[in-house]
C-alpha cells in the first residue's frame, strides 16, 4: 500500500513539473513575440512606439457590477489604459488572511480591462496614499515588532516584499503581464516617496535603491515606475503627479515623460468645500503636456468613486471619492468626459509625428508660441498656445492667422487645420438632477447605550490608552470610563459654580457623557485633527460616572512616519473648580469598552436587527443622539443610479443589507471660498468650489447591485440627533441645460 501511495506521489510530481515547464515554456514563447519598453520619446510596445492617454479607475471604489460600464466609458473616452492601485488593507485584513472577493477581485477586474482591449498601469505601491485609510497599509503592520514604515527597516522591507512578490506572482499565474499575452504593460513600485526621503535623508535613499532593486528582480517583463522621485533607480521610470507636468523632465535623457497623475480635480473633505476642475483648464494641462513631449498621461481619477464602509482616510475624507472625475461617483458621464474625449481624438491624430521627433518651439508673440512636430516621414503637428489668462489673440502660423483664446492650445494634426481648441467645450453642459422615489420611510429606533465599567467587554487599565491600540481599526468607536467622586465639603456644591471638566485629544471627535446623560460633543479638522473639550459639567455629590466616546474618523494616509501618529483621549484630562485647585484625572484607574452595543449585536444585519426590539409610532427616538434606526423599502425599477438624501441627519454611519455605504456626517458644514469661477489662469484645489455653508457631502451612493428587488433593510446610526424623517432614496441623472 506504501508503495502504491508513494508511486502516486511520484506521478503527482511529475504532472506538477510538467505543468511547471509548460508554463515557463509558454512565457518564454510569449516574451519572444510580446515585449514593452521605452525610449525617451514612449512606451514601447511590441517594437511600437505610443502616446498612451490613461485614467484611474480604484476597484474597490466601485463594484464588480459597475466594472464593464466604466470600463466601456473609458474605452469610448479615447483611453487607452486603466491604471489602479493595489489596496494591501483590502486584500490582508488580517495578517495571513487575504481577500481577493467582490470588489477586491482584483483579477477580474484586469480581465475586464483586457476583455475591453485597454492596457493597464498596475501601481502596486503597495504604499498607495490615495486618501485611503492608513494610505492602504493594514493596521495590523502598525504592530510588527521593530517596523518603521517605508525607510531602510528590516521588518517592513520583509513585509512589503512578501505582499508585492504575491500580487506579481498571482498576475503571473492569471498571465496578466503584457509578455504573457495579456493587458499589464507598466507596474508601479512605492508611491510620491521623494518628498518623505528627502526628509529622512540616508535610509531613505538607501530603501529606494531595494525597492527598485526588489521590484526588477520580480521579473514581470514590463517596465517599472516611481513616481514623484527624482532619483528613481535605473531601468525604472521617474514621473510626474499634479496639476500639470509641462516642465516635468525625467532624470535621464533616454527616459519617456510620464504624467502618472494629472488631476481632475481633488477631494472632498467633511468640513470642507467641494473643488472642481474646469474642463477647459485640464484639456489645456494636458495639450501643454503633450506639446511639450509628454509621452503618458493618466488622469487621477478617470472615476473616483466611493469610499465605501471605513476605507476613507484622511482622517476626515468624505465618503464621496467623486474627485470631479470625467465620469463622476456614480458612473455617469460629465461634460468634462466628453471635452477630453475630443482632444484624445486630436492627439491620436498627431501621434505619428509626435512619437518620430522632438517639437521645435518658436514664438507667436508675448505669450504665445507654436511647437511643431515635423518627422522625417513627412508626418507634421503643431500645438499652438496662448498663455494670456485674459484676452484671445490672432496669431500667425505657417502665413496663417489663427485665432487663439485665452489659456488655451490649439491642436493642428497636419499643421493647418485646427481640429481642437481646449477652451471651446463643444459637450453641452448637464445638470444633475437628484428624484426622491422613496421617502417617508417607516422608521424603528434603538437607544444606543452609553458604556459603564459594568458593560459586557469591559476591561481596566492604569491611565490613559491610544485609541488604535485598543481598537486596531476594527470600529471607530472607543469608550473611555472613569469615576469622580465628589464630598459634600466641595465648594462648588454650595455656591453652584460647576467645574470645568477639559479633555485634550488627538482626535478625531468625541462626546462626554456624566451619569449618562450628553454633557457635550466637539470635533477636529482635516486642518487640525486635534481637539479640546472644556466645559462646565453638573456633578452630584457621591460617585459620578464620566463615559467619554472618541470617535475616530479614518487613519492617517500620508505624513512621515505615520505609523507612529496617534487617536483618542491622550490627556491631560483635567477638572477645574475642585477644592483643592484642579484634578490631573490622566493617571487615574480608566475602564474601556471597544465599540458599540449595536455593533457587538450585528445592528446593521438581518439577523442582528432583529435580535432585539425596536421602538416605533409614539416611542420612536427623535433627534436624539446616540441612535439607531431600521427601515425597509422596495426598489424602483430602471438603471439610473441610486443615492441617499442624509441631509437631515447629523454623523454617524449607514448600511443597506448588511452593507456598510459609509460615514454621514452631512451636519459639518463646508467653510472655505465658493467664489465665481474662471477657467483661465493657475488651477489648485482652493480655486473652484462649491456648497459653501452647505454639507460637505448630502447624497450616498447605494450602487444598485446592493439591493434586492423588495425588503431592503436600511440601518442608520446616528450620533449627533438627526431627522431620519427626512431621508429620502433618490435617482441620479443627468440632462442637458
Amino acid at each position: 500500500m506504501k508503495e502504491k501511495k508513494m508511486g502516486f506521489l511520484r506521478g503527482q510530481m511529475g504532472n506538477i513539473l510538467l505543468f511547471i515547464w509548460l508554463v515557463a515554456f509558454s512565457w518564454l514563447c510569449s516574451s519572444a513575440n510580446a515585449s514593452v519598453g521605452y525610449d525617451h520619446k514612449a512606451i514601447v510596445i511590441n517594437g511600437k512606439r505610443r502616446i498612451l492617454i490613461s485614467g484611474s479607475i480604484h476597484y474597490p471604489r466601485s463594484t464588480p457590477e459597475m466594472w464593464p460600464d466604466l470600463i466601456q466609458k473609458a474605452k469610448d473616452g479615447g483611453l487607452d489604459v486603466i491604471q489602479t492601485y493595489v489596496f494591501w488593507n483590502g486584500h490582508e485584513p488580517t495578517q495571513g488572511k487575504f481577500n481577493f472577493q467582490d470588489n477586491y477581485d482584483l483579477v477580474k477586474f484586469i480581465k475586464l480591462v483586457h476583455q475591453a482591449g485597454l492596457y493597464v498601469h498596475l501601481r502596486i505601491g503597495p504604499y498607495v496614499c490615495a486618501e485611503w485609510n492608513f494610505g492602504g497599509f493594514p493596521v495590523w503592520l502598525k504592530f510588527v515588532p521593530g517596523i518603521a514604515f517605508r525607510t531602510d527597516n528590516g521588518p517592513f522591507k520583509a513585509a512589503m516584499q512578501k505582499f508585492t512578490s504575491m500580487i506579481v506572482n498571482m498576475m503571473k499565474a492569471e498571465r496578466l503581464f503584457e509578455t504573457q499575452g495579456g493587458p499589464i504593460i507598466l507596474a508601479q513600485i512605492e508611491n510620491e516617496y521623494g518628498p518623505t526621503e528627502w526628509e529622512i535623508g540616508a535610509p531613505g535613499k538607501a530603501y529606494t535603491k531595494w525597492a527598485a532593486q526588489m521590484a526588477v528582480g520580480l521579473n514581470t517583463g514590463v517596465p517599472w515606475v516611481m513616481c514623484k522621485q527624482e532619483d528613481t533607480p535605473d531601468p525604472l521610470i521617474d514621473a510626474c503627479n499634479g496639476y500639470y507636468c509641462e516642465n516635468y523632465k525625467p532624470n535621464k535623457v533616454y527616459k519617456p515623460k510620464l504624467w502618472t497623475e494629472a488631476w481632475t480635480g481633488w477631494y472632498t473633505e467633511f468640513g470642507g468645500a467641494v473643488p472642481h476642475r474646469p474642463a477647459e483648464d485640464m484639456a489645456f494641462g494636458v495639450a501643454r503636456f503633450i506639446q511639450n513631449g509628454g509621452a503618458f498621461i493618466n488622469y487621477y481619477m478617470y472615476h473616483g468613486g466611493t469610499n465605501f464602509g471605513r476605507t476613507a482616510g484622511g482622517p476626515f475624507i468624505a465618503t464621496s471619492y467623486d474627485y470631479d472625475a470625467p465620469l463622476d461617483e456614480y458612473g455617469l458621464i460629465r461634460p468634462k468626459w466628453a471635452h477630453l474625449r475630443d482632444l484624445h481624438k486630436a492627439i491620436k491624430a498627431c501621434e505619428p509625428a509626435l512619437v518620430e521627433t522632438d517639437p521645435a518651439v518658436t514664438s507667436l508673440g508675448k505669450s504665445q508660441e507654436a511647437h511643431v512636430f515635423r518627422g522625417k516621414s513627412g508626418a507634421c503637428a503643431a500645438f499652438l498656445a496662448n498663455y494670456d489668462t485674459k484676452s484671445t489673440v490672432r496669431v500667425s502660423f505657417n502665413n496663417l492667422p489663427y485665432d487663439l483664446p485665452a489659456w488655451s492650445i490649439s491642436v493642428l494634426p497636419d499643421c493647418k487645420t485646427v481640429v481642437y481648441n481646449t477652451a471651446k467645450v463643444g459637450a453641452p453642459n448637464s445638470l444633475v438632477q437628484m428624484t426622491p422615489v422613496v421617502k417617508g420611510f417607516s422608521w424603528a429606533s434603538f437607544n444606543e447605550e452609553t458604556a459603564s465599567s459594568s458593560s459586557t467587554g469591559t476591561f481596566s487599565l492604569e491611565g490613559l490608552r491610544e485609541q488604535i491600540s485598543l481598537t486596531w481599526d476594527k470600529t471607530d468607536y472607543l469608550w473611555y470610563m472613569t469615576d469622580i467622586t465628589i464630598g459634600s465639603n466641595e465648594g462648588f456644591v454650595k455656591n453652584g459654580q460647576l467645574p470645568v471638566l477639559t479633555i485634550f485629544s488627538a482626535g478625531h471627535a468625541l462626546h462626554v457623557f456624566v451619569n449618562g446623560q450628553l454633557a457635550g460633543s466637539t470635533y477636529g479638522s482635516l486642518a487640525n485633527p486635534k481637539l479640546t473639550f472644556s466645559q462646565k459639567i453638573n456633578l452630584r455629590v457621591g460617585i459620578n460616572k464620566l463615559a467619554i466616546l472618541s470617535v475616530a474618523v479614518g487613519l492617517p494616509n500620508v505624513g512621515l512616519h505615520f505609523e507612529t501618529w496617534n487617536a483618542g483621549v491622550l490627556g491631560p484630562v483635567t477638572l477645574r473648580g475642585v477644592n483643592s485647585g484642579t484634578w490631573d484625572m490622566s493617571k487615574w484607574k480608566w475602564s474601556y469598552k471597544i465599540g458599540l452595543k449595536g455593533e457587538s449585536l450585528n445592528l446593521h444585519t438581518v439577523s442582528g436587527s432583529s435580535s432585539v426590539e425596536w421602538r416605533q409610532g409614539a416611542l420612536l427616538a427623535k433627534k436624539q443622539p446616540m441612535t439607531w434606526y431600521k427601515t425597509t423599502f422596495n426598489a424602483p425599477g430602471g438603471h439610473a443610479p441610486f443615492a441617499l438624501d442624509m441631509n437631515t441627519m447629523g454623523k454617524g454611519q449607514v448600511w443597506v443589507n448588511g452593507r456598510s455605504i459609509g460615514r454621514h456626517w452631512p451636519a459639518y458644514k463646508a467653510h472655505g471660498n465658493c467664489a465665481p469661477c474662471n477657467y483661465a489662469g493657475i488651477f489648485d484645489e482652493n480655486k473652484c468650489r462649491s456648497n459653501c455653508g452647505e454639507a460637505s457631502q448630502r447624497w450616498y451612493h447605494v450602487p444598485r447591485s446592493w439591493l434586492n428587488p423588495t425588503g431592503n433593510l436600511l440601518v442608520v446610526f446616528e450620533e449627533w440627533g438627526g431627522d431620519p424623517s427626512g431621508i429620502s432614496l433618490v435617482l441620479r441623472t443627468r440632462g442637458g441645460q
